[in-house]
């Protein structure tokens, strides 16, 4: 277990699967559902909404 977690090919591999899951997220159009979201909490606590 210690040498696959000091492996420098783990970090890629993790490095890779969350590339994919950002890609399939975009893809499925999460993007535009978190920007709303962060915009509409700013303009909450900014307290121009």
């Amino acid at each position: 277990m210690k040498k696959l977690v000091d492996s420098k090919w783990s970090g890629i591999a993790l490095a890779a699967a969350g590339i994919l899951m950002m890609i399939y997220g975009i893809s499925r159009g999460e993007m535009a559902v978190v920007f709303t979201k962060a915009v509409n909490i700013c303009m909450e606590c900014i307290g121009i909404g």
